[in-house]
């Protein structure tokens, strides 16, 4: 086996063990022999750096801290913020709006997701490789902060899709800090007498922001994604009818090794809804990370758009 041909094979293996251990909770070999793979691996990409590429698990961590702020870079569809409402009939409310909005002999399902209390981030993909990390921002813009989220082991930094219709996305989520990794770091910081976080959302922040990817590696950050866009929404669609659903690019996206939250559910009636919500906000302390609410959305992909949006909000979605 010819050195670029081991260097491969290492590679898949490891994305794999990644995969296991930071998304399925699943590992399957011991730390060492994890090791062991990394360090075969670093030792051929020293040996023959003219096979290092981006994506290799070696380049998570970059090398020296940036010393200028972070470069701001334009969404090209704006992440906007959701609408609330803050009891039962306001969300029955919102269910009359969508069926006028589609017309009473439209049939629409809904979408009910947890709402991740953490630090909303977009990533692109170009030719299946990432290419951006950012902040949300504005809405309109935000932080070039892709050094910081290659860091994060259970994000993909290669997708397994080989179509070119469907391996130029964005991916849309939130990255937060576990309750167990945010004592991890308070008691850290303790020891060392810095500033303890207040919570792991100001936790999660506070990382996201630093110059220093080495730093941020150190971090135990975590993210679910829940949003999938393609750059050829028509040629996607042509090729993979089915991924007009919510719930199949949800599928599609785990099977591209992308952590996806599994307390997603479907629902065909608005009451089904309201119950799955006070089901959750009794069971929210059961959790190891933080919620701060829900996400109602209606689950076909192509629906929300057509509804439309207010300045800042979309019309199809909403957090209770």
């Amino acid at each position: 086996m010819s050195p670029a041909e081991r260097i491969e094979v290492l590679r898949r293996e490891i994305r794999s063990h990644d995969h296991r251990y930071f998304v399925l909770d699943d590992p399957v070999i011991s730390d060492y022999d994890y090791d062991m793979l990394v360090n075969e691996l670093r030792d051929l990409e020293s040996a023959h750096p003219d096979l290092i590429t981006p994506d290799s698990p070696t380049q998570r961590v970059g090398g020296s801290p940036s010393s200028s702020a972070f470069p701001v870079v334009r969404h090209p569809v704006p992440m906007l913020s959701i609408g609330n409402t803050y009891n039962d009939e306001e969300i029955r409310d919102f269910d009359r709006r969508i069926r006028d909005l589609l017309g009473p002999q439209r049939e629409y399902a809904y979408a009910v997701e947890l709402k991740i209390d953490g630090v909303a981030v977009s990533l692109r993909y170009e030719d299946g490789a990432l290419a951006l990390g950012a902040t949300r921002g504005d809405g309109e813009q935000g932080d070039d902060i892709t050094a910081n989220l290659r860091t994060i082991r259970s994000i993909p930094l290669r997708i397994a899709e080989e179509r070119p219709l469907l391996n130029n996305i964005e991916v849309r989520g939130e990255v937060y800090l576990p309750h167990d990794g945010f004592r991890e770091l308070n008691a850290l910081r303790a020891e060392r007498e810095e500033p303890l976080f207040a919570n792991p959302r100001n936790a999660t922040a506070g990382s996201l922001k630093l110059r220093d990817p080495r730093i941020v590696a150190e971090r135990p950050l975590r993210v679910f994604l829940y949003t999938l866009r393609f750059e050829d929404e028509a040629g996607a669609l042509a090729a993979r009818a089915d991924l007009d659903s919510h719930f199949e690019r949800l599928h599609w996206l785990a099977g591209q090794g992308f952590p996806t939250n599994r307390e997603a559910r479907r629902f065909a009636a608005i009451g089904e809804v309201i119950d799955f919500c006070h089901a959750w906000g009794e069971r929210r302390s059961s959790l190891s990370y933080d919620i701060d609410g829900m996400v109602i959305k209606v689950a076909s992909i192509g629906r929300p758009g057509r509804l439309g949006a207010t300045m800042t909000s979309p019309l199809g979605a909403i957090a209770s």
